[in-house]
């Protein structure tokens, strides 16, 4: 039986999993809580091991460790491979062979996308990829939304291949290696994921983009997508001193208002007979479209303030289009206001609306400047195409409109040998992953390929934070013994059964843990639970930590999953069932090819 401490362990990671899947609360606040009640609960109560106290410091370690160092280098690199535009030529071949080949370029898409991100971390990559895939997908008349998914998914297939594929490769090699496990090297476990890869990338070429309905995706088309918004009545409107009725009889009865906000603590119901007020704020769900039209049918406007249009001021312009932009993960806006950034001053452009995944944003008592953006969310932003433009090549949002336009300078081929040459450096041996990646990442400032500012923008604090408290978590479950107990409960569980069914229902363990909780999470605590399973069976750890690394990289059935879902699903306009709807074949599909991959070349008896 496990003593105190690793039942305060156990529970504390069944606490961690469950914040980690709490969306009200950021990741980054989840893991630093759990990691100072790890290190207080030691602290105050010391638990003595074989070699005499365990210090509640040693938690701490992760910040300072070469799978965290790896990581963070990565983030950085690839971001300077976006920034400069070294991956250009990869969306110049794929928009010139849509127009002729279709279904031949949906294939080379998924090859493409799988190949690079065997290298570079996948974040960069279906940012790079979304624009295009939807400016070729309208051109040519295909929906997007048949296009976006196949690719997501074809770069977490991708990913496996190699140890920096991504964040939780190096986190699983690292901490088998911690272990005392033999260091995979980068090429070592490729021919099962290759082999794996490939039964999954012809399920995403023929099989997924017919399980996917057929979606428009830009506001210069039939839009489906649903925004909110305030419209803001201005003190000249006709609407002042008007019943809410007649307002909707202005829009044909198609407005639908589900609150008024009077002011910052005041609101009203939306009964028809309510008398409009100047300031009023109408909170609207629709279309583009139609809250462009409910803007000029009722007289208010999609923005508040008085505000001129001028180079300084961008709201009054003749020359006005609407965009759409995603925040993803290097945003400056991820996890802040529009307020907060100044974003009008910043871009000269102003955000009228917000479409947020597979949900309604029920209220913003605060107004929309103020609402707290994430990850994956659609704004709706109005401006100068000249604004437009230089937004695009900040490289700082996903922007969807009709032109592809992929930011290029002189820096792209520098980059992209700069990337090599970290790849290479580590895959011949002649440096580790980590120190390549540092000094590559120090290369790209030092040559100008992207600056500190942007370097820091690459830097994600949840993957940092949850990648420390994972780490915390699994060097505490192996001291306190907790790995070995739940270990030994897992063998109990499949006793009598072959090393090959164990290792089945480890990679299903994993693949379930995966799409509801973080991926890192799963895989850094997982690989001492493998281990201590592989010790139990008398069999060799390696297929069983690679159990965990495959299982653990199976984030398809949600959105949540990963973090490009989030980006995916916004730009494809899916819904969570359109996840479970592929993401469910494709994970079994995986699921059955690794259990029968793994026995079979590490020879399990």
């Amino acid at each position: 039986m496990p003593d105190t401490h690793a039942i305060f362990v156990l529970i504390l990671t069944l606490f961690a999993l469950l914040l980690f899947t709490r969306e009200r609360i950021p990741v980054e606040t989840s893991a630093l809580l759990i990691l100072c009640l790890l290190a207080v609960s030691f602290e105050l109560f010391p638990y003595y091991a074989d070699a005499g106290r365990f210090h509640a410091v040693d938690f701490f370690h992760g910040f300072g460790h070469e799978a965290l160092i790896a990581v963070s280098a990565l983030m950085v690199a690839g971001s300077a491979l976006v920034r400069t535009g070294a991956l250009e030529p990869v969306g110049y071949l794929l928009a010139k062979s849509w127009a002729k080949r279709p279904a031949l370029s949906l294939l080379m898409t998924l090859v493409l996308a799988a190949i690079l991100s065997a290298f570079i971390n996948n974040t960069p990559i279906v940012v790079l990829l979304i624009p295009i895939l939807v400016s070729v997908g309208l051109k040519t008349g295909h929906s997007p939304s048949s296009i976006l998914m196949p690719m997501g998914f074809a770069t977490l297939l991708g990913g496996m291949g190699t140890t920096i594929g991504t964040s939780t490769n190096l986190l699983v090699v690292s901490v088998a290696a911690d272990l005392g496990l033999k260091r995979f090297d980068m090429f070592d476990f490729a021919l099962p994921a290759l082999l794996a890869g490939g039964f999954g990338l012809v399920f995403l070429w023929l099989i997924a983009p017919r399980l996917l309905p057929a979606r428009d995706q830009l506001i210069n088309s039939e839009n489906t997508r649903i925004y909110t918004a305030h419209l803001v009545i201005p003190e000249n409107s006709d609407a002042v001193g008007k019943r809410l009725s007649e307002l909707f009889e202005k829009t044909g009865e198609e407005m639908k208002v589900e609150k008024i906000r009077r002011s910052e603590s005041t609101f009203v119901l939306p009964i028809p007979d309510v008398i409009i007020q100047a300031g009023d704020r109408l909170l609207v769900h629709d279309t583009p479209e139609k809250l462009k039209a409910y803007e000029k049918a009722i007289g208010a406007t999609l923005y508040s303030g008085n505000k001129r249009v001028d180079d300084k001021h961008p709201l009054e312009s003749k020359d006005q289009q609407l965009i759409e932009i995603i925040v993803h993960a290097r945003s400056p806006l991820l996890n802040r206001s529009l307020q907060s950034v100044r974003f009008i001053e910043r871009y000269h452009l102003v955000a009228v609306a917000i479409h947020r995944g597979g949900e309604k944003v029920a209220s913003m008592p605060q107004g929309f400047g103020k609402l707290r953006l994430r990850e994956g969310d659609v704004l709706l932003v109005q401006g100068k195409r000249e604004r437009i433009d230089a937004l695009k090549s900040r490289n700082e949002f996903l922007v969807l409109d009709r032109k592809l336009d992929v930011a290029h300078t002189k820096k792209a081929p520098l980059a992209l040998a700069i990337m090599l040459g970290i790849v290479s450096l580590a895959a011949l041996g002649i440096l580790s992953i980590a120190v390549s990646a540092l000094a590559g990442a120090l290369v790209m400032l030092l040559t100008g390929c992207l600056n500190w500012r942007q370097a820091t923008q690459a830097l994600s604090t949840p993957i940092i934070m949850i990648v420390v408290t994972s780490l915390a978590l699994g060097l505490a479950m192996q001291t306190t013994g907790g790995s070995q107990f739940i270990a030994n409960g897992f063998v109990s569980l499949t006793q009598g059964a072959p090393a090959a069914v164990v290792i089945s229902a480890l990679i299903l363990l994993m693949a379930l843990f995966t799409n509801v909780v973080s991926n890192n999470a799963a895989a850094v605590i997982g690989t001492p639970i493998a281990v201590n399973i592989a010790h139990t069976l008398g069999q060799p750890a390696e297929p069983f930590v690679l159990a965990v690394l495959f299982g653990a990289n199976m984030s398809y059935a949600t959105p949540m999953a990963y973090k490009t879902n989030l980006l995916i699903m916004s730009a494809g306009s899916y819904k969570f069932s359109d996840f479970l709807r592929v993401g469910i074949p494709l994970t079994l599909i995986m699921w059955v090819v690794y259990s029968v991959l793994l026995p079979l070349l590490y020879d399990l008896n």
